[in-house]
């Protein structure tokens, strides 16, 4: 496709504005807490904007649009019961542990409650975590760039092989952020994530708008899904054989409600580093809170359109008269609108692939460039491309800008946050911990900046291992399961019960990242072929899906983690209470809330939280 000047334009003032808040905040990073945790002076207001836009990655926008059009309205799931919950008990239960002991990072609250032992195994599992999901953000960018054909007219005139835009794309957007977190550290990230946060807003408003409007509202939408079941979050819960996640409602409570999720929120130094960085302990108990709100009307900005690109399918096939503007792959666009015309995903080919699922095209093999199978010899749908397609098919001139535009956001602010957190870890709680302790603050400030730059040199390497998932929500579950699931039952012992010790909560992580490695090498999904989706030991149970699997994962290494720590902890010393006073709940004074208005009480305002996130659970049950 062609962009027009006023799409260049719109595209080439956000990165201006980029660039340009990571050299004005330049001059202020002069000390390395100023680089890495943003010398602890944010308000709530815009650390918890931070803290959900950090999150907001292009794995958050591509993705969930891709469970939408893949599993229906339930991926609400991830928002409703999947972080509300959890971010509303990290804001009134953790926070006081995070910001109170005055550690730097996750890693190193670990330290302080237990050993350098389990910080040091947290602090690697981590930082390969943050390079993996940076790597995610990359190949969405990537395969954005050539799906939409941007820089098509650029290589032609430069004479560039086709075939090299995918890489080149990958080098390109690693090297923008490269500058901005290089200049800037944390506090450029943080103030980049409000305004991308606004711009994915005004981006995907008007995208939702024009999609339902174009298939009859929310009712005409319902009606042209290929299944009802897709209308409704609960429905089918009963069994896996009757639900598009494949899972049933413990699986789905247990492994995505509590086990993922609070390990995720929890946990994640990602976000967690947003709250840290704020003004007080008040404004930091607020952020996740203020980040829920927010978070709770997401679905309808990223899982609405997947399920609108579905309702073409069955539009383009059932019910064609009933939208006889609407594009469907194949035919041409509506007046005004970019025609269609999906490539690969990953070389951009003009070929037409075979009907997909209406503008969600067939995955193509990347080697032979026909149609990808699954192990049942199905075809494969492309949902990473959801969002994309829906962008080409409704945003016209201007618009189609805004919306690109609106995607950089979403992957800048996704890729940032990872590349912060792991120069941050890296740097403090390996580097400074076990490589070169008692160096000057400008060595570790030099550090930082150095870890920022083979950070994304590791991320590039893992962006193409994502060409191998159709769905990178189901990679990124994958690896939470491995990482963030035992870890949050090593911070709900350490926190809450004061008898745990460090061989506890060490033998207790390395036994349940052993058991989400079993797990995972003795399952298989339906459909997927024995290698990184499972199956490499043996195959003794087969989930109806990618992300049923990835839910069990998740519950396996949690219970083996929180079973093995209590079990070593009854049998070793813990320590003196005097040494664990603001490390665990029972011996640390809870922070006065009495004279604050309603809105300012983190209690009040998770309560309220709560009750919205019923509310919707109800209406789209």
């Amino acid at each position: 496709m062609s962009l027009t000047f006023i799409d260049w334009l719109i595209m080439a003032v956000y990165f201006a504005f980029v660039l340009g808040i990571g050299a004005l905040l330049k001059r202020s990073v002069k000390t390395s807490d100023d680089f890495f945790m943003a010398g602890r002076s944010m308000p709530a207001w815009v650390a918890g904007l931070a803290f959900i836009s950090a999150n907001l990655g292009a794995q958050e926008v591509i993705g969930m649009a891709a469970s939408g059009a893949k599993y229906g309205i339930a991926t609400s799931h991830f928002y409703w019961i999947g972080a509300i919950p959890a971010m509303v008990f990290v804001g009134i239960f953790m926070m006081p542990f995070y910001y109170g002991s005055r550690a730097r990072s996750v890693p190193e609250y670990l330290r302080l409650r237990f050993n350098e032992q389990t910080r040091a195994l947290n602090a690697l599992t981590f930082a390969a975590m943050t390079v993996f999901s940076s790597g995610i953000s990359m190949y969405a960018m990537a395969k954005l760039i050539v799906t939409l054909r941007i820089f098509d007219g650029l290589s032609a005139a430069l004479g560039i092989p086709h075939a090299w835009i995918f890489d080149l794309s990958i080098v390109v957007s690693a090297l923008i952020v490269l500058v901005y977190i290089f200049l800037g550290g944390l506090t450029s990230a943080i103030y980049n994530e409000v305004l991308q946060f606004f711009l994915i807003v005004a981006g995907f408003l008007p995208l939702v708008w024009l999609g339902l409007k174009d298939v009859g509202g929310w009712h005409g939408l319902v009606a042209r899904l290929p299944d009802p079941a897709l209308a409704h979050s609960w429905q089918g819960m009963a069994s896996p054989h009757t639900n598009a996640f494949g899972v049933e409602w413990f699986g789905l409570t247990m492994g995505l409600g509590f086990v993922l999720s609070f390990g995720y929120w929890c946990t994640d130094f990602l976000v967690i580093q947003r709250a840290m960085a704020a003004d007080s302990m008040s404004a930091a108990r607020r952020t996740p809170l203020i980040a829920a709100v927010p978070k709770m009307l997401m679905p309808f900005l990223v899982i609405l359109p997947g399920l609108i690109a579905v309702s073409l399918t069955a539009g383009g096939t059932r019910a064609a008269q009933a939208a006889p503007g609407a594009a469907i792959v194949g035919q041409a666009a509506a007046p005004g609108r970019p025609s269609l015309s999906p490539g690969d995903g990953r070389h951009g080919g003009a070929t037409a692939p075979p009907a997909g699922r209406g503008i969600i095209p067939v995955k193509l093999d990347p080697g032979t460039g026909r149609p990808a199978l699954d192990g049942e010899g199905k075809l494969q749908y492309d949902y990473d491309m959801a969002i994309p397609m829906m962008l080409l098919h409704f945003f016209p001139t201007g618009l189609l800008g805004l919306g690109l535009t609106a995607l950089l956001a979403s992957f800048m602010s996704g890729m940032a946050g990872n590349v912060t957190a792991f120069n941050t870890v890296w740097t403090y709680d390996i580097y400074q911990s076990y490589i070169k302790p008692g160096a000057s603050d400008q060595h570790y400030l030099w550090m930082g900046h150095m870890a920022t730059v083979f950070g994304i040199g590791i991320s590039i390497a893992t962006a193409y291992a994502a060409t191998r998932f159709n769905n990178i929500m189901d990679m990124l579950q994958l690896v939470f399961a491995f990482v963030n699931a035992p870890l949050f039952a090593t911070f709900l012992l350490g926190m809450f019960w004061k008898r745990a010790t460090g061989h506890g909560a060490f033998f207790g992580l390395v036994a349940g990242i052993a058991a989400a490695a079993l797990h995972h090498g003795l399952t298989l999904p339906a459909g997927a072929i024995v290698g990184i989706k499972g199956g490499w030991l043996a195959v003794l149970q087969h989930y109806p899906s990618e992300m049923a699997q990835n839910f069990w994962t998740a519950i396996w290494a949690w219970c083996v983690c929180f079973l093995v720590t209590i079990a070593i902890s009854l049998f070793t010393r813990p320590r003196p209470d005097s040494e664990l006073v603001g490390l665990v709940y029972s011996l640390t004074e809870k922070p006065a809330e009495d004279r604050l208005p309603w809105l300012r009480r983190p209690a009040a305002l998770g309560a309220a939280v709560l009750v919205c996130a019923l509310a919707l659970n109800l209406i789209f049950r």
